[in-house]
This record gives structure tokens, sequence and C-alpha cells, in this order.
């Protein structure tokens, strides 16, 4: 790696211990983790010990971890180097801007494996299907899902570094909570083919359930306080409200209490996302030419084009692209199409 041979950039959050040993020499030791593999089986995966280096210096280096002296190494570490596609060259669909009906996902598009990867693969099976099917794609927004905000990231802003998805990405994390993915995406899962049918009715009941309840508490009062007041507080359980119904499932009472406890915040984050719905789902026609916009300022021209943005909210989040930009440009959304000047031939 400090070669020369591997000459691609790394990944930020996952160092190899070359890594940390040159970029910070005044540390004496560095932290692992000895993960057991499995119940069943004697290996252990060393965390923390990433490498590219030959594997008789492996040897040695692992044999200086204290309680693995006599360790054997089965599968040695090594690097991979990979090229990729900008995947500002996408549609939100992940569909290629140059080839229709092409459509890629994973590592190939500048991320990091695993579920970044797995989050990019479901959206592109969904929608090369969707084209066999001569449907409209689907395309989750940043309000929906961290899918959403990990492909518009990409897509936007494009990357140079492999793109690893963490919550402090996302402006609306505490409407992407893992309590109500159920309430996000179940709808969106049963109309495209993927939710069973058993599964979907599972959840219109949980969802039917958890409205009523909050209904009911939000118009019932005991001793002048209305109970839906009462849960907010911090000290407050559901188990411990007066009146409450015994036969809810403990799923049920859990999403009520968040709900309320939470629902000054939770109004807050929706009415943002409302505000800015209007230009977030305004789409951008094929025949929008950048260049004819005599009012845009020349970088937001110039990134504007590169990245061919799908709609205002997309063209929003691209760096370099004011609040200014967008107003001009929605205006000259409303005036339609403007055919190109003609040159006069001398």
């Amino acid at each position: 790696m400090y070669s020369g041979v591997i000459q691609g950039v790394g990944p930020r959050y996952c160092p190899s211990i070359e890594d940390k040993i040159v970029k910070f020499p005044e540390k004496e030791r560095q932290q692992i983790f000895l993960e057991p593999e499995g119940i069943a089986t004697d290996e252990v995966y060393v965390n923390g010990f990433s490498t590219c280096l030959p594997f008789e210096v492996q040897v040695a280096m692992v044999k200086t971890i204290v309680g693995c002296e006599q360790a054997e190494i089965l599968r040695p570490a090594y690097a991979v180097e990979y090229d990729f596609a900008l995947p500002t060259q996408l549609y939100p669909s992940l569909e290629t801007k140059v080839c229709r009906n092409l459509f890629l996902a994973g590592q190939i598009n500048g991320t990091s494996g695993y579920e970044e990867a797995g989050a990019q693969g479901i959206i592109a099976g969904i929608n090369a299907v969707r084209r066999v099917q001569r449907r409209e794609a689907v395309v989750l927004r940043r309000d929906q899902a961290y899918i959403g905000v990990l492909i518009d990231d990409l897509v936007t802003k494009g990357t140079v570094e492999p793109y690893r998805m963490f919550t402090s990405r996302a402006e609306y994390r505490l409407l992407l909570r893992q309590d109500n993915a159920d309430m996000r995406l179940s709808q969106i899962g049963y109309e495209i083919g993927l939710l069973p049918e058993r599964n979907y009715q599972t959840f219109q009941r949980k969802r039917k359930s958890v409205l009523s309840e909050i209904s009911r508490l939000n118009s019932t009062r005991v001793g002048g306080e209305i109970l839906a007041k009462v849960l907010r507080r911090p000290e407050v359980s559901y188990t411990a409200l007066p009146i409450r119904d015994e036969s809810l499932p403990t799923e049920v009472i859990e999403q009520v209490e968040i709900e309320l406890k939470y629902a000054g915040y939770i109004e807050r984050q929706e009415a943002e996302v409302q505000r800015l719905k209007g230009i977030e789902d305004k789409k951008i026609p094929p025949w929008m030419d950048y260049d004819q916009i005599p009012s845009l300022r020349t970088e937001a021209r110039m990134k504007l084009a590169k990245v061919q943005p799908v709609t205002l909210g997309q063209a929003s989040r691209i760096s370099g692209v004011s609040p200014a930009d967008i107003s001009i440009l929605s205006v000259w959304l409303k005036r339609g199409p403007h055919p190109r000047p003609k040159h006069k031939a001398r």
C-alpha cells in the first residue's frame, strides 16, 4: 500500500493496520477485537487487523498479539483494488444515463460492501423488473428510507472514496427509525409485489390498532387530564396509565408510546418534509438546457449540466447550487421548452 503498488483510496472507516501505524505514529498500541466466527468452530476473526502485507509478515505480526502466540492463520488478509463507475452517471432508479435498460448496484457505484451493496441491489433489481413490465421505477425518498438517502447521496453528490451509510447523513433520521420501518415501507412493498398478502394484513391490523389507540388516548380524560398528555411525561409508561387496553400487543404499545412521547419532534420534522415536498417531486424534463438559462451562476450551470438531476429536490442538494439558482430553475420550468437560438450563416 505504501510502496505505491496500490494507489486506490481505501475505506475511511476501516483503515488497515499499516494505515493506523503510519497515520498515528504516536500510538504505542492499537485496539483490536478477537471475534469467534461461530459456536461450532475454533476460527477467530481478528477485527481491526486488516492488512495487505506479505503472508510471512502477517504470521509474525499475529504472534505479537497477546493470547495469539500459538495461533495459525487459516486465511491470510488481502487487499482488493477495484474500479468503479461515477455514480452521478446514474438516475435515482440506478439505471445508467448513457445506456438504457442497464442498472448498476453495489461496489461498482463507489460504495463499501455488505449493507450498502444489498440496499442498491434490491432497488436495481426491482427497477430492472419494472422496466421489463413497462412500469414506473420505484424511487425511495430521503424521508422514507436510509436506502433513499444512500442512493440520493450517490447520484447527486458522487463519491471520491468508498461510501458508507451513516445515520448522520440523513436529515430526517427522526422519521427513519427501526421501530417504524414497517409503517414506512410495507405499503410500497405490497404494491410492488414483494410483501405477501398475509404479512400485509398483519401490518394493516397493527397500523389500525396503533392509530385507534392514539386517537383514544387523545380523546380520553382522567381527572381533567388527557391521557395522551399524561403518557408524554418521561416517567410515565403505557402500563402506568389508569385506563389502558390490556389486550394490545407489545409492539403496538411500543409504537403508541414512541409516537406520543416524541410527537412534537416528529411533527416538526414531518412539517419540514411537507414544506420541501413542493420542489422535491418537481420533475426536470429532458428538454432542460442549462446553457440557455442566462440568470444561472456559472458554477451552478456546470454542476447541473454534469449531474443532470431528475427533480428540483435533487438539484437543490448538489454542492454549488444555491437556493437562488433553484428559484431561477423553477421559473424556467414554468415557461416550458425554449427553442435553441439559430445561428445565421455568414
